[in-house]
């Protein structure tokens, strides 16, 4: 039995992030040396001369879906805000729905564009125990395809209440973002530019992508005092062969491989689970909850950025660093005023 009071901590309301920085690189970074606990201050734009020459650097390649759209009921006229969360192989879309008043099985929602001008009507169908809808848009056209007209960023409710400005579209996606499916940023890669992955690239640090659809459980605070009874979500995700043998084939060269984010940690260490250490082809859902004590076999150093108290990716994070070494990290970055979670600063756990 683990409590979840170890993994939490105060956090001064201004010191997070409302507006990324002008340039990426310019993000703060907390280097933390897990063989001797010495912490050091550093900047995003020195990554290729903090990492090594054959370190194998791994991004997560998802793309942000804008899945936040809007609409009326045609019953009543009353506003209706709703988040895509996924769609099924029949088509039907999976979303939860903030409106006034009970909503009702066959009930029908006007859906606006971004400029406010009717569009496609949704249908809702059932209620899950959850609170997700399951719904029927009329259109045979691919949820990315339809999102990219009427949906706005679904930035967290930390920032801004989750109001997304102009900046948004472009800032809350990373510079590599291909395939889509996300619902919420893998915000550790948000740092990257192309120029700081050329000079990973020229220092012989290639970069390998695997994809992880990040989900709205990625910000569920653990609501149990034990641990062992935290409901963990799912993610879809994918490491292919290509990548899979490169990895592999470094690993077992003696090179490091370099985790951008959580996400790309999830996908690694599922499939290293799955095949007793080794990285192979994979694709799939993975539920697996990392946390302490954790034995890592695929990680070997992780670029994360900082997260939210009593959430499972802070229980990653210290599975990796050790829950002291991390507490006191956390500590420090408060007193030294780093900006927290999606737009803010970040830290390189070697």
């Amino acid at each position: 039995m683990s409590s979840t009071g170890l993994f939490d901590y105060e956090l001064p309301k201004e010191l997070i992030a409302q507006h990324p920085l002008a340039n990426r690189g310019d993000a703060r970074l907390l280097v933390v040396e897990r063989s001797t606990g010495q912490l050091r201050h550093a900047h995003i734009r020195d990554l290729p001369d903090l990492l090594q020459s054959g370190d194998q650097l791994v991004t997560n390649d998802s793309r942000v879906l804008p899945a936040r759209f809007f609409g009326t009921r045609v019953a009543t006229g009353g506003r209706v805000e709703l988040l895509f969360l996924g769609s099924d192989e029949t088509g039907l879309w999976q979303v939860l729905v903030k409106a006034r008043g009970n909503l009702q099985p066959k009930e029908v929602i006007q859906l606006q564009d971004l400029q406010a001008r009717e569009t496609l009507k949704l249908w809702l169908l059932e209620k899950a125990a959850d609170g997700i809808w399951t719904a029927y848009v009329e259109s045979n056209e691919p949820p990315p395809v339809i999102l990219e007209r009427i949906g706005r960023m679904p930035l967290p409710p930390y920032i801004r209440d989750g109001m997304e400005t102009e900046e948004d579209r472009d800032r809350y996606q990373t510079v590599y973002a291909k395939v889509p499916g996300s619902v919420a940023a893998p915000t550790a890669g948000l740092h990257f530019t192309p120029e700081i992955l050329q000079k990973l690239a020229d220092r012989g640090i290639p970069r390998h992508s695997v994809t992880l659809h990040v989900g709205l459980g990625t910000f569920k605070p653990i609501q149990t005092t034990d641990l062992d009874e935290h409901p963990m979500h799912a993610e879809w995700a994918k490491l292919g062969g290509a990548t899979a043998g490169a990895l592999q084939a470094a690993k077992q060269a003696g090179q490091r491989i370099v985790a951008v984010g959580t996400t790309t940690t999830r996908v690694l260490e599922t499939v290293a689970a799955e095949y007793h250490g080794a990285l192979r082809s994979w694709s799939g859902a993975t539920q697996l909850f990392i946390r302490p004590p954790y034995t890592f076999r695929a990680v070997d150093v992780l670029l994360t950025n900082f997260h939210l108290p009593r959430t499972t990716l802070l229980l990653l994070v210290s599975a990796f660093a050790g829950t002291e070494l991390m507490r006191s990290a956390y500590q420090v970055a408060v007193r030294e005023q780093y900006r927290f979670y999606s737009y803010g600063d970040a830290m390189l756990i070697v």
